[in-house]
């Protein structure tokens, strides 16, 4: 097998996972606004009131977690015609353009860094959350299903499986669009060696076309053959 082969069955694998993993972002954040009437717990912060031991909210921006959304629904579509787009290249037997390849690696790279984003906000945001949930329980896992507010009317009862997948597909996708852009940036060099291959080759087939034996002219022939029939007469 090639090594183009290689690289584009790579990237087919890589692209499958991310769409699987996107759905790992999409599926539970979607869950926990509807769960959640709306609010985002990333970055939301309260008091525990002593009168009743309920949580006073104090709710963060909820473009925290359309952001984390936004992003997964990136990633799925992303990854889904990226998998098709190589699956057509391996079934035709062919490969993307040099142009094409460039392209790859410009886009993944820059999918890395807006997943890295997501990542470290829900992992940075969830934190948050878990150190008010911590002053009253002993963990953030036991405060899942626990009436902590009647004002919102929020349900609690899945919210740290929730973040956990989440927070799990965001880093997850990080590391596999990271590998990505290794086998784009492997793809591209590779055309830039092939490229450089053939200067070289067209460079030295004229060097050798300047350099080839040079032919003596016709009128010395002639006249060679003259002085020796005038000997041989």
């Amino acid at each position: 097998m090639s090594l183009s082969n290689v690289i584009l069955l790579g990237q087919i694998a890589g692209y499958t996972i991310a769409l699987i993993l996107s759905l790992c972002i999409i599926v539970p954040m979607s869950f926990h606004q509807e769960e959640f009437n709306g609010h985002c717990l990333l970055f939301s912060t309260g008091e525990w009131r002593e009168e009743d031991g309920l949580f006073s909210v104090s709710w963060a921006s909820q473009a925290y977690c359309n952001y984390v959304v936004f992003v997964g629904v990136v990633l799925f579509l992303t990854a889904a015609v990226q998998v098709y787009r190589m699956s057509m290249f391996l079934y035709r037997g062919t490969d993307s353009s040099f142009l094409s390849a460039f392209v790859d690696v410009i886009g993944s790279i820059f999918m890395s860094i807006m997943i890295l984003a997501a990542a470290l906000m829900v992992t940075l945001g969830f934190l948050v959350w878990c150190e008010d949930m911590t002053e009253r329980f002993p963990s953030c896992e036991t405060a899942a299903g626990k009436q902590i507010d009647n004002k919102d009317n929020i349900n609690t009862s899945w919210f740290y499986i929730e973040m956990g997948t989440a927070q799990f597909g965001a880093w997850a996708s990080w590391a596999c669009w990271v590998g990505l852009s290794v086998f784009a940036v492997l793809k591209l060099c590779r055309y830039h060696q092939i490229e450089n291959m053939r200067v070289s080759m067209y460079r030295e087939r004229q060097r050798l076309i300047n350099d080839g034996p040079s032919h003596e002219p016709v009128d010395s022939h002639r006249e060679t053959d003259n002085k020796d029939q005038q000997m041989n007469g």
